[in-house]
């Protein structure tokens, strides 16, 4: 498990090169019903994810991660109901740093950011059953393993599966959990 810190910031245009070095990679989206990307794919996933900034209402909360400066990652918080507080983290980490417990850290800081700065009531999280590392960090994140559901997604190899995991505000430690930083908010 690394030990250096996590940080989130806004996904900016710039990002976009450090994205593709893992969205271009059959590993990396082997779990997704993306990938893997051209260049033009993610350069075009990037901008789409900088617009979400200044969508309103805002539903979508995209950032990278960055381990010393470098981007290891990203993470993205989506509000599926305003009304009802309820609200979806997904995380993704380069090949090369998997295993450094990377992917906890953005996860902690996304549910800390939908609790703390959002208000949200229920966050949930899904994996494919075959991603045993998501799920690992799902629960140790502290989120509940829910239940499943058949054939929700059509990926490459076929019909995927997913495991949903979910948190409840009240079962959220709030305490020093880290947020993405306030300046990049």
């Amino acid at each position: 498990m690394s030990r250096r810190r996590v940080t989130l910031d806004k996904i900016a245009s710039e990002d976009w090169s450090a994205i593709h070095s893992w969205a271009c990679r059959s590993e990396a989206c082997r779990y997704q019903v993306w990938g893997p990307n051209t260049e033009a794919q993610t350069q075009e996933f990037v901008e789409g994810a900088v617009r979400a900034w200044s969508d309103t209402p805002q539903c979508r909360f995209p950032f990278v991660a960055r381990l010393a400066g470098n981007v290891v990652g990203m993470g993205e918080l989506f509000v599926r109901s305003h009304v009802q507080r309820q609200g979806e983290i997904t995380y993704i980490v380069h090949p090369q740093v998997w295993g450094q417990g990377i992917a906890t850290q953005i996860g902690r800081q996304l549910l800390a950011y939908g609790f703390g700065e959002l208000g949200l009531h229920r966050i949930h999280a899904t994996c494919d059953p075959r991603n045993v590392g998501s799920s690992q960090v799902l629960a140790k994140l502290g989120m509940t393993h829910e239940g499943s559901l058949r054939h929700t997604r059509l990926i490459r190899d076929g019909w995927r599966d997913s495991l949903i995991f979910g948190v409840l505000e009240d079962e959220w430690p709030s305490a020093a959990q880290g947020t993405p930083s306030a300046r990049n908010c």
